[in-house]
């Protein structure tokens, strides 16, 4: 992912109010991220440390510039082990929750949402550069990690891109 600003990453939401873009809090670690941390990112996310329902993330879309996401976690948690939807680690060393993002334009203004399972820390980007577990005898591990890379990244877009697209 290309290294964000502070000033780019508040103007880019599509699904946020002023007030809702004004009031978030950037991580405390914001500031030391490297052009290396960056490069290792597939898309920005982390949850608002005033706000504990509250997350952020700021997504590529398939053409064009990324877009800032805003999240509402659901306050029931998923009965069984849940799988996230975008990196599908299933050796996850955290916790999978239900994420609401409100649609962009009148559906959004109306109420309506998109609702999503992801690792409740946005953690995606590192799980899916872990190796796999080999599948059979000569699996191809290095290929295997970049095809969750590919996926991760076609995942997050699509979301994006539908939430713009409002579908």
């Amino acid at each position: 992912m290309q290294p964000l600003t502070e000033s780019f990453i508040r103007s880019s939401f599509v699904n946020a109010s002023r007030r809702e873009t004004k009031e978030l809090s950037l991580p405390a670690t914001f500031e030391t991220l490297t052009d290396a941390d960056w490069a290792a990112l597939d898309f920005y996310g982390w949850r608002d440390p005033k706000f504990v329902r509250r997350a952020y993330a700021v997504l590529p879309l398939l053409d064009g510039d990324p877009v800032g996401v805003s999240f509402s976690q659901a306050e029931a948690t998923p009965r069984s082990r849940a799988m996230c939807n975008w990196c599908q680690d299933v050796r996850l060393p955290n916790e999978v929750v239900f994420w609401a993002a409100k649609r962009v334009g009148d559906a959004g203004r109306r109420g309506s949402t998109v609702g999503i399972l992801l690792c409740r820390e946005f953690q995606c980007s590192r799980n899916v550069r872990n190796d796999p577990p080999p599948a059979y005898e000569g699996f191809d591990v290095a290929a295997a990690r970049v095809q969750r890379i590919d996926t991760l990244r076609l995942k997050a877009a699509s979301f994006a891109d539908m939430l713009v697209a409002g579908r």
